[in-house]
């Protein structure tokens, strides 16, 4: 920085001696003096190892967030396998989905939706899959307004729910309620919930 340029900052902030303290996260971009002269230097010094800290345990925090539902992702993939096991075993899906499949995957309920009518399967209207989907595998929605027509009488835990396509000759979905967030972490479930939909379908084809 040439001399005119640093007599006008140092200009500047002596007309203005509240522009640092109004901005703290400059103090993120000053060299700190190596020796500490004087209140003002030491409250200088202070704002910046307290900005420091404060960055450093947002840091931490978002580091722990990510590790936290990695975790999740995982602990979703591993219960998923093993539903897709049992389901392989299973005599009777329309039975296996609402007895078996909650407590493997560690969730409230769970049916088997479609289109139409099929024995101990939950009846949705003409077009429901499609406009309850867009298309897409799958769905997490949190507190969904429409959970009694997918839930019935699990539609009072519904804090979240999963719908995922089953490929089927009827349009078909599974609808999965958790009352606890947490056990659907959300987007990062997603191939492994499409897996299991892609199972599902093929085991009801048989």
């Amino acid at each position: 920085m040439s001399d005119d340029s640093a007599a006008s900052v140092e200009a500047f902030l002596r007309a203005h001696p509240g522009f640092l303290a109004a901005r703290p996260e400059l103090f993120r971009t000053l060299t700190p003096p190596e020796r500490v002269h004087g209140e003002r230097l030491a409250d200088h010094m202070t704002a910046m190892v307290r900005l420091e800290r404060a960055h450093a345990a947002a840091q931490q925090e978002r580091a722990e967030t990510v590790l936290a539902a990695s975790r999740a992702t995982a602990s979703l993939v591993e219960r998923v396998h093993g539903a897709v096991i049992s389901a392989l075993q299973a005599s009777d899906l329309a039975d296996w989905v609402p007895n078996a499949l909650p407590a493997l995957l560690g969730l409230d309920a769970a049916a088997l939706c479609c289109e139409g009518f099929q024995p101990r399967w939950r009846s949705l209207p003409p077009g429901a899959v499609a406009m309850l989907t867009g298309g897409k595998p799958v769905i997490f929605r949190d507190r969904p307004d429409d959970a009694v027509l997918l839930h019935a009488e699990a539609a009072q835990l519904a804090e979240r729910d999963v719908l995922v396509l089953v490929p089927a000759r009827t349009p078909t979905l599974l609808a999965l309620v958790s009352r606890d967030p947490g056990a659907l972490p959300g987007l990062a479930g997603t191939q492994a919930f499409a897996f299991l939909g892609r199972v599902i379908g093929a085991l009801l084809a048989r």
